[in-house]
């Protein structure tokens, strides 16, 4: 075994192996970018190096300087995680001609499943079903187009050499096929540094289902199950189970002797996902090979009870695989979501932002995955993933049931998250059901994106909470009067006012209440409500009418997040003198709605629009954006320039209306 391995990667997937290794008593090196100097990864590490400027091509993508750090250290491999230099042979070969050993598949190995055109015809010639396509080397437009005529719509434009999402487009008309065709490449440069594309056939009612495969140096291979990962937004996954709910037994030993024939067709060593794409006739086809450890690997070992890191490292180290196909175990059900800065209401768009508060559930089977701290900043240089929550039950409705509860214990604060959302899917009744392919969102987005108001019990909590801290702020020795915070008067009733803003629905919330040691009375939208609390930390317990609720609120300066069994609420608490909320931004002005870089402008000064035309294409934590022209009229000024990064909220553009 190793005595001291670099970790050349960032975030929660460099702290994960960090974890392994401390457990095996291996030294771990990490490498460090100018944006992540005080990141967690930096701090777990044994040493670490600086290796560039913040964006990954100044850091994380640098080979050399990774290998020589590698050297410097006196480390003996490399392990590379995943993305970044993860699937790259180049560098694989760069690692082992250093004398080095890469913590991974072989650089031919890499190579060969690194090109979806060529793995494609590998697997072909080994049996493995692939979907109808067109997976050759002429990239001709005009080719590619009558190629698309002749496999039918709708079908996807995928980067060869590519994953998670990047690189790829439904066309559902061969009108739309060369915009985006054009933009599936530039995304494609940009992520892989290679802009070649093939053409697949859409297959409908698609479940995206992988198994988890291993090799060795010694000519073993095997499978340790599937993870279903059909629930995806924007290409990319956010939840991922295993065992799947659509494979029944026989389709699971079909589906898992084609993964491990994919596997010894190139003899595969070390860790890999074999990704089939099965439609509603229960057909399957194998989609693509990713020569890494993924990022839902942690719901194989809950099932399983191994450590694939480890494995990872014990193979590499020219050991065997620690089981063989027949004694793998498989006990219970896992799920695992992916906590994300983004706005789901703003199609999953990536945010930015500092982490104020980031609370994570505890308790048993329950396990988070995470590269970041409090008071960390998310930066748009690299993925939006905060955290991996994985919960582990003894069936299905167990883990579901599990990871309900957990995530009334969960909260970021200081940047939109997609926690909400996420709440809101596993509660819906056809995530319960197991009915979950790939148009899962798409299909049920009224009930995901539903903006209920919010209900009484969760006002009532947030305001007997901020009256609490108050209580507990200006507490002073003294029993006199005059100091006490509880509105006392000599003669009549005090009540005094809060305010309170509603962002999801725009509303915002007036409360009258009168307090006095753990008793309010409260009086908004023309009702009343008497109530009394009992507090402990994040905890609130409201009596009211003979019921009792109990919810967790948390607070971060003027934010309260209120948790409820279901879902969670935001409120901002107003200062009553500063209640007016900012004017719409005039119609004559275009604003950025994410931080991101400017890839291409589209458009040039004076250039006339028409609403919804293309006008520049904006880069954001690796994926392409499109921003379309909000009005018609004419480019009156243009404030960016290629290569610019931009904020959130920053003018783009200003217009003149026709005529003006």
């Amino acid at each position: 075994m190793f005595n001291k391995i670099l970790i050349a990667n960032r975030g929660e997937i460099a702290c994960r192996i960090m974890q392994t290794c401390k457990r095996l008593d291996i030294n771990s090196v990490a490498v460090y970018s100018d944006a992540d100097s005080h990141a967690r990864h930096v701090q777990m590490a044994d040493e670490a190096w600086h290796i560039g400027g913040s964006r990954p091509s100044e850091s994380y993508l640098c080979s050399e300087k990774i290998i020589a750090i590698a050297k410097a250290s006196n480390a003996e491999a490399i392990h590379p995680g995943y993305g970044f230099l993860s699937e790259n042979a180049d560098f694989a070969r760069a690692v082992e001609a250093a004398g080095l050993v890469f913590i991974g598949p072989t650089p031919d190995a890499i190579a060969a499943m690194g090109s979806k055109s060529a793995a494609k015809a590998l697997m072909d010639a080994a049996h493995v079903p692939i979907v109808p396509g067109y997976h050759g080397d002429n990239q001709n437009d005009d080719f590619l187009a009558e190629q698309a005529k002749q496999i039918g719509f709708p079908l996807l434009i995928k980067a060869v050499s590519g994953g998670g999402g990047k690189g790829m487009r439904l066309v559902n008309h061969i009108d739309e096929f060369s915009a985006q065709l054009n933009a599936a490449r530039r995304e494609a440069k940009n992520a892989f540094g290679d802009d070649a594309m093939l053409l697949e056939l859409f297959v409908t009612g698609p479940h995206h289902i992988e198994f988890q495969v291993f090799g060795d140096t010694h000519g073993n291979f095997v499978h340790l199950y599937e993870r279903e990962c059909s629930i995806q937004r924007r290409h990319q996954k956010i939840l991922e189970e295993t065992p799947s709910p659509f494979l029944d037994d026989a389709m699971r030993v079909r589906m898992g002797e084609a993964a491990v024939a994919a596997a010894a067709a190139i003899n595969y060593r070390g860790a890999g996902t074999i990704e089939f794409i099965v439609g509603e006739n229960r057909e399957f086809f194998f989609m693509e090979m990713n020569t890494r450890l993924q990022v839902e690997h942690p719901i194989t070992e809950m099932i399983t009870g191994q450590d694939l890191v480890e494995w990872q490292l014990r193979i590499a180290a020219g050991e065997p695989i620690p089981l063989s196909q027949n004694i793998i175990p498989r006990q219970g059900h896992a799920i695992e979501v992916r906590i994300c800065a983004e706005n789901p209401e703003n199609n999953f768009l990536p945010e930015t932002g500092t982490l104020s508060r980031f609370v994570k559930p505890t308790g048993d089977h329950v396990r988070v995955d995470t590269g970041v701290d409090e008071g960390d900043s998310i930066r748009i240089f690299y993925d939006s993933m905060i955290a991996k929550l994985i919960v582990y039950g003894e069936n299905r409705l167990a883990a579901i049931r599990r990871l309900r509860r957990a995530f009334t214990e969960t909260a970021a604060i200081g940047l939109k998250t997609n926690i909400r959302f996420l709440q809101q899917l596993i509660h819906h009744p056809a995530f319960e059901n197991g009915d979950t392919d790939t148009q899962f969102i798409e299909r049920h987005r009224n009930d995901l994106f539903a903006n209920s108001p919010i209900p009484d019990m969760a006002i009532i909590a947030a305001a007997c909470f901020r009256l609490d801290d108050e209580n507990q702020a200006r507490v002073l020795s003294t029993n006199s009067l005059w100091r006490s915070n509880e509105g006392w008067r000599l003669n009549g009733e005090s009540l005094r006012q809060l305010f309170f803003f509603d962002p999801l629905t725009d509303k915002r919330i007036s409360i009258a209440v009168g307090n006095k040691k753990g008793h309010c009375k409260l009086m908004f939208d023309g009702r009343e409500f008497i109530v009394s609390y009992h507090r402990e930390k994040d905890r609130i317990a409201l009596m009211h009418a003979d019921k009792r609720f109990t919810m967790t609120v948390l607070r971060y300066h003027d934010h309260f997040t209120v948790l409820t069994q279901t879902t969670r609420y935001d409120l901002l608490a107003v200062d009553p003198f500063d209640i007016e909320m900012i004017d719409e931004v005039p119609e004559g002005r275009l604003t950025a709605l994410m931080p991101g870089r400017i890839v291409k402008q589209l458009v040039a000064r004076g250039d006339k629009v028409n609403r919804g035309q293309p006008l520049l294409i904006i880069e954001a934590m690796k994926m392409e954006h499109t921003i379309h022209s909000p009005r018609d009229g004419s480019i009156e000024k243009i404030i960016y320039q290629v290569d610019d990064i931009v904020e959130a909220d920053a003018l783009l553009f200003t217009f003149t209306a026709d005529g003006e």
